[in-house]
């Protein structure tokens, strides 16, 4: 019986040691102690799947020395030390324990609210370190009765208003990619206008970071928030401008924060740290016994089904076996993941259905793409989707994918459609990759329009009436936004479709102001 070489590189929790060591079909190596060294020239030459965490780099000179590697598990869920890339490069599977801390970080946040609403740190100090007993100098708030924004409303920002509803806590939720009725069924608000959650008493984060997330409270919507706010993050650095942030304490608009993560870490200089309104942790999310019990045992569950090629759970880079497809094949394979993310920007709301249909000898491939224009479409909602657990994710939260081969087509030679409906209505876009290698979008929504498939896009609908071309490239002249590229499309309805490339990503003024002609029937923006 052929035994898979597993090696350890860092400490794990020894049940997930156990679990390795009790395996027949494995032959464990503990190399934790091992000088790095050593372990990369000597024992990683040995191995089929590694695991590690953040105490090994997986770099150019680990991946020159990991000949036999086919996996590498990262026991938790920053992946920053590891060369994706270069581990794509040579077919290294990479995976990564993104739920094992779930509860840690849900109780992290409410130890966190606690403590900005009743000082306990300051407090503590106060009594224990310089000896004052001045119990009138620590008056606080209780939860109760205060309004709590959670933005995010997933395995964790879910958890913690459970918690805090526990506490008599109105809860206000804002996930533009989950169903209203996650949240009211659990008699919470559920709502589209993210100023209802600038409006609360306390807010708290816990969404992946992304360009859509990064920076989303910043001085513009703290200056919206009620005077003596608290904020809290326990989620990733940089969905807090940290400099907005910063002002918003020292004038004291926030009147406390409570932070885990920061942009740059170690975080032992950031300003931040000079306030006396400000409760801090290094980052302590998944730091309990029980949620390093979960990273070890998944890890090591994770690295049992790799090495044994039944599964690769949680893979962030699932190779193509171009083996066993035509060339042709791959190319289209990412267009269909870039109209499924495409799709998901113009309608960000919350996902039913996903189609998807291949006409000519693409159709013949029709099951791999859904898989692919379904991760582009989910991946604004979840971190975790990726080619592996994209059916899974999918049907966890009820949206039905279909596929269908068209057979031949009249006009192209090959085409694939994604049709996302959404609780908000359905986006359809074509699209078609041409001899030139280019690949653009040919339809969307009905509109016959060619568009290559990159850049900054602004789709712009509107009634089919005279002056609008120069009334859009005014608005977007004043708005310093540069055109690289305007394409028109109109159909039976005398409506009109406007795609137009832009050099830079453009501001939410700038919408507003386009959505104000009049002309204009809807307006949007997406970055691919």
């Amino acid at each position: 019986m052929q035994k898979h070489t597993i090696v350890v590189c860092d400490h794990i929790h020894t049940a997930g040691l156990e679990m390795l060591q009790n395996d027949e079909n494995v032959n464990f190596i503990m190399a934790a102690d091992e000088p790095k060294d050593k372990l990369v020239t000597e024992i990683i030459p040995q191995a089929d799947v590694a695991i590690t965490r953040s105490s090994t780099d997986v770099d150019a000179f680990f991946l020159e020395h990991a000949k036999k590697l086919k996996a590498l598990v990262r026991a938790g869920v920053g992946v920053d030390n590891v060369d994706i890339p270069g581990c794509s490069k040579q077919g290294i599977i990479v995976m990564n324990v993104p739920t094992a801390n779930t509860i840690a970080a849900v109780e992290l946040t409410m130890a966190h609210m606690l403590s900005c609403m009743r000082m306990f740190p300051y407090s503590h100090d106060h009594l224990k370190n310089q000896r004052i007993w001045k119990r009138e100098k620590w008056y606080g708030y209780e939860l109760k009765g205060k309004k709590l924004g959670v933005i995010g409303f997933g395995n964790i920002g879910s958890r913690v208003a459970k918690r805090a509803k526990a506490f008599e806590m109105d809860i206000v939720a804002y996930d533009p990619y989950i169903h209203p009725s996650k949240v009211t069924d659990l008699d919470m608000t559920y709502t589209k206008n993210f100023d209802d959650i600038l409006a609360c008493d306390v807010i708290t984060i816990h969404t992946p970071k992304n360009k859509e997330t990064i920076g989303i409270i910043d001085e513009e919507e703290i200056a919206k928030m009620k005077d003596g706010v608290v904020l809290v993050n326990c989620a990733r650095g940089d969905l807090y401008n940290e400099d907005a942030l910063y002002n918003g304490l020292k004038s004291g608009k926030i009147r406390f924060a409570g932070i885990d993560v920061f942009g740059k870490e170690p975080a032992t200089d950031n300003k931040l740290l000079d306030l006396d309104n400000i409760v801090v942790s290094p980052h302590l999310g998944a730091n309990t016994y029980e949620s390093q019990y979960n990273i070890g045992t998944q890890a090591a569950e994770n690295a049992i089904a790799a090495a044994k090629g039944m599964a690769y759970p949680h893979a962030l880079n699932l190779p193509i076996d171009e083996s066993k497809i035509p060339s042709f094949v791959k190319p289209f394979l990412e267009m269909g993941q870039k109209i499924g993310f495409l799709a998901s920007q113009i309608s960000k709301a919350q996902i039913i259905s996903i189609k998807v249909t291949g006409q000519g000898e693409i159709g013949n491939y029709v099951d791999s793409l859904s898989t692919f224009v379904t991760v582009g479409a989910m991946s604004q909602s979840s971190d975790k989707i990726n080619y592996v657990n994209a059916d899974f994710i999918a049907k966890e939260k009820g949206i039905k994918i279909e596929s269908d081969n068209l057979g031949d087509s009249s006009v192209y030679k090959n085409l694939i459609t994604a049709k996302l409906t959404t609780s908000e209505g359905t986006t359809t876009i074509s699209a078609t990759i041409f001899d030139d290698g280019v690949q653009r979008m040919v339809a969307l929504d009905g509109f016959e329009i060619e568009v290559p498939l990159k850049g900054n896009m602004i789709m712009f609908k509107n009634s089919d009436v005279p002056g609008v071309i120069g009334s859009v490239g005014t608005t977007l002249a004043n708005n310093n936004v540069n055109i690289a590229d305007f394409s028109l499309a109109r159909n039976a309805n005398k409506e009109a479709l406007a795609v137009i490339l832009v050099d830079e990503a453009v501001s939410d003024k700038t919408l507003k102001e386009l959505s104000a002609l009049d002309a204009c029937l809807n307006v949007s923006h997406a970055s691919i």
